[in-house]
C-alpha cells in the first residue's frame, strides 16, 4: 500500500510565501516522477511543478520564477516552495507520484488527498 501525505498550505496574503510538502510511504521500490498539481474552483486540475524522469523539472508558466520544487530522494519527499503568491494561486494543491512497488512492477500514479492554499488580496 502506497500513501502520499501532504502537509503545509494555509492562508497567506498576496506577496507572501508558503510551502507544501509531500511524503510517500509504503511499499516503494522507486518514485519515478513526483510533483504537484492544483485545482481552483470551477477549473481543471493543472500541473504546477514536477520532477520528470531523468531529473528534469517542469514548471507551469504561471509559476516560473516564483515557485521552486525540491526533493529528498532518500525520504521520497517533495517540497514546493511558493513565493510572491497571488490570489490566482488559490487552489487545492495535490501531490502526485508515479511509483513502482517492485523492480518488475509497472510505474503507477498515486495522488495525495490535497491541501488548500488560499491567497488573499
Amino acid at each position: 500500500q502506497v500513501q502520499l501525505v501532504e502537509s503545509g498550505g494555509g492562508l497567506v496574503q498576496a506577496g507572501g510565501s508558503l510551502s507544501v510538502s509531500c511524503a510517500a510511504s509504503g511499499s516503494i521500490f522507486s518514485a519515478d516522477v513526483m510533483g504537484w498539481y492544483r485545482q481552483a474552483p470551477g477549473k481543471q486540475r493543472e500541473l504546477v511543478a514536477a520532477f520528470a524522469s531523468g531529473g528534469s523539472i517542469n514548471y507551469a508558466d504561471s509559476v516560473k520564477g516564483r515557485f521552486t520544487i525540491s526533493e529528498h530522494n532518500a525520504k521520497n519527499t517533495v517540497t514546493l516552495k511558493m513565493n510572491s503568491l497571488k490570489p490566482e494561486d488559490t487552489a487545492v494543491y495535490f501531490c502526485f507520484a508515479n511509483i513502482r512497488t517492485s523492480y518488475s512492477s509497472a510505474s503507477l500514479p498515486y495522488w495525495g488527498q490535497g491541501t488548500q492554499v488560499t491567497v488573499s488580496s
